[in-house]
């Protein structure tokens, strides 16, 4: 049997299989309200026959956005629009639906990738004046974030609490709290980025508390029942930067206080990363967490073909992998796998006739006559 089609729980919440959606920003939402383009885009995946979806990384506050396109859950027409989203999702797929809610930091306040992906000043049309731990901006020709003192802190943390409170009215299965990338939690966590001489800065305890303290705060405010996972960067790629021996740390810290998975991906804190590329270049860092933490684990990373897939599972390397573009050029990527690997996957009742005849077994319940 394939490994990759075994089913697998995150702390309470059952898979079908191993083969995690990764979130991926669209930069198409309205002041933080999905759209139709998200109802599309998401409904696609939604019939994938992956095991979780996991949607884009969604603002918990208008200056934590990355762009003004980003999707958000800090109003209530953010929660309404993604009501009617997940309403049709829930009613045509069996997939598991998780939120990533994030606050972009010093990476906020930017263009679209295609648009460039530069920072839109302040003083500029959508702009807006980012924060971040320290007055130091990602890229040395950007403005300088403000940094944030107790009364801005106290707000993202609230701010992250009142989007959970929203996911959880949402009836999402989980949340995952986005601690990679460059973005806000990551850049306290980085010493390139954090170079605050209170107790959120200077040791690595003191630059893990506030990424913890979010994580108490949105775990506290989540029904007991859903999980709560975060997503790591495991190194920054930069000398004297974040390493995956602190998201070792920051992990044994994390499931000590309920955090339910790790989803381990790498970089973004820094233009002078010097990242490695090639299959499944982020791997060795899944299983480093895997094996010193013992939590359920997501490796991420070039991760494009099913035999690479069932390696990285069957050799216990992680215990899903996540896909992000491979799943964007191949929609039905879950399938395909599925018949490479004798395994059988979910399928709407109404694509059932499209099972190729050589893959008699490949969708879970199908078999019906046609005139």
């Amino acid at each position: 049997m394939s490994r990759l089609f075994e089913p697998m729980t995150i702390g309470n919440l059952a898979l079908s299989n191993r083969i995690v959606i990764a979130p991926m920003c669209q930069y198409s939402a309205e002041a933080g309200s999905a759209t139709d383009w998200h109802m599309i885009h998401l409904g696609h995946l939604a019939l994938s026959g992956a095991g979780l979806l996991i949607l884009e990384a969604t603002a918990v506050s208008p200056e934590g956005r990355i762009s003004p396109g980003d999707l958000g859950l800090y109003s209530d027409e953010n929660e309404t629009a993604l009501a009617h989203v997940l309403k049709a999702v829930r009613t045509y797929s069996p997939i598991a639906v998780a939120v990533q809610l994030a606050h972009a930091g010093r990476k906020g306040s930017s263009h679209a990738p295609w648009d460039s992906g530069a920072q839109i000043r302040s003083d500029e049309p959508l702009g807006w004046k980012t924060v971040a731990p320290s007055a130091v901006p990602h890229a040395k020709d950007e403005e300088v974030p403000v940094m944030l003192d107790r009364a801005g802190l106290d707000k993202v943390r609230a701010d992250f609490v009142a989007a959970t409170k929203r996911a959880a009215r949402l009836g999402v299965d989980g949340i995952e709290i986005h601690m990679a990338h460059g973005y806000l939690l990551h850049q306290f966590l980085s010493p390139i980025a954090n170079h605050r001489d209170d107790e959120y800065g200077g040791s690595l305890e003191n630059r893990m508390r506030f990424p913890i303290e979010v994580f108490d705060a949105v775990r506290a405010a989540f029904p007991a029942e859903r999980p709560v996972w975060a997503r790591i960067s495991a190194t920054d790629w930069v000398p004297d930067g974040w390493d995956v021996e602190g998201t070792v740390a920051l992990s044994k810290a994390l499931k000590a206080r309920g955090c339910a998975a790790i989803h381990v991906t790498t970089g973004g804190v820094s233009p002078q990363q010097a990242i490695k590329l090639g299959p499944g270049y982020q791997v060795p860092y899944a299983q480093r967490v895997k094996s010193e933490v013992g939590l359920p684990t997501i490796a991420v990373g070039l991760i494009t073909e099913p035999e690479q897939a069932e390696a990285i599972i069957g050799n216990g390397e992680a215990d899903a992998v996540s896909l992000a573009r491979a799943m964007l050029y191949d929609p039905r990527w879950p399938w395909h796998a599925a018949a490479q690997l004798g395994a059988q996957v979910h399928a709407p009742k109404q694509y059932w006739r499209s099972q190729p005849r050589e893959y008699k077994d490949l969708f879970l319940g199908a078999g019906f006559g046609q005139r």
